[in-house]
């Protein structure tokens, strides 16, 4: 980033190190230090946004290191999601391993059950069978007493911390007009594709049914438009919609899930056909929407921790010029691969 010039960047998506040592990766014993954002807020316009990914461990330092910067804490987006999977302890399974005690298996678990699975590497298509996890019962006295305690909660959502370098002019309007920044763009990411869409919340799904299931079904808003010469609802386009039990379900006067008030990002299983070996890629429709949201027309976006290029392909994807960092030389090569797909690169 030293390279960059002053001001030269319109606004700054990235997924950064949580610091949480994940798989014992060296690149992420810690997260990004208050330099490391002075640097990155040097380069952003006046009233340039960021919206910087944290995990529900680590937020807490993330943010205050952004904010030590001279960021501006906007709010906090919360992605949730239903593919995490629980990394819990099994309390009295070790109970019973530290007592040396055979504990007696009564079937396997009924949601991972070693069936067939498919996916694709590098464009092939590859199978493979999980090992089924086995039902067991408790052998000691001790065990029983603990039997269906763990250590850990199943992971289900991440944090984007939304935060705005401080105008340089008196008011938002002044600014805008000086720089092309200071605003975020509702219209752009409201749920539907025009102005009657759902206004952008700062929760994000991925229409996953166990995301869904969490929402209440409502009725229709009393208050709903309607168009001209019909009885009918008003409703927005394509854009966020999907379907829950068959019900096409998008935009005003509907009926179905709340879920629908919110942007729908799901992941692309093409993120992965792209040589795309990185551990903690995010869904390109994702990284598309946010980049849209804090972005001006025409706007120059900035990743500071570009890993494998999902913020890259989705600048380009939306129209945006895009600059990356990354210290890796293979993801390096990997991300370089997935922005040329889309466009020039110098």
């Amino acid at each position: 980033m030293k390279t960059l010039e002053d001001n030269s960047v319109d606004s700054i998506v990235s997924d950064p190190p949580y610091g949480i040592s994940f798989m014992a990766k060296k690149w992420d014993y810690d997260v990004p230090s208050v330099e490391v954002w002075k640097e990155a807020m040097r380069v952003l316009k006046p009233g340039g946004h960021a919206l910087i990914a944290c995990g529900t461990r680590t937020q807490h330092r993330m943010v205050v290191n952004i904010e030590d910067a001279g960021f501006e804490i906007r709010d906090v987006v919360s992605w949730i999601y239903g593919s995490g999977f629980p990394k819990s302890l099994n309390i009295s399974k070790a109970i019973d391993k530290a007592a040396g005690a055979e504990r007696e298996v009564i079937g396997d678990h009924p949601s991972i059950n070693g069936t067939g699975k498919k996916w694709r590497k590098n464009g092939a298509e590859v199978e493979y069978v999980t090992k089924p996890v086995q039902l067991t019962v408790p052998a000691t006295d001790a065990a029983k007493q603990w039997d269906g305690w763990g250590t850990a909660l199943k992971p289900s959502s991440e944090f984007f911390t939304l935060c705005r370098k401080p105008l340089s002019e008196k008011t938002v309007a002044a600014n805008v007009l000086k720089w092309g920044t200071g605003g975020i763009n509702i219209d752009a990411c409201r749920v539907g594709t025009d102005k009657t869409g759902r206004f952008p919340a700062n929760l994000i799904h991925d229409g996953s049914r166990e995301v869904l299931e969490l929402f209440p079904d409502t009725k229709p808003s009393p208050k709903a438009t309607r168009t001209k010469n019909s009885s009918s609802p008003q409703t927005s386009n394509t854009y966020g919609q999907y379907s829950d039990e068959g019900r096409v379900i998008n935009g005003h006067g509907d009926k179905g899930s709340a879920a629908r008030f919110f942007y729908c990002a799901k992941a692309s299983k093409k993120d992965r056909d792209e040589g795309n070996n990185h551990p903690t890629v995010k869904p390109t429709a994702l990284m598309s929407y946010l980049c849209r949201l804090i972005t001006p027309t025409g706007g120059v976006v900035l990743d500071p921790y570009m890993g494998s290029g999902s913020t890259g392909k989705a600048a380009v994807q939306e129209g945006f010029s895009f600059v990356g960092c990354e210290l890796d030389p293979d993801y390096y090569e990997i991300a370089k691969a997935r922005v040329t797909n889309e466009g020039e690169v110098e």
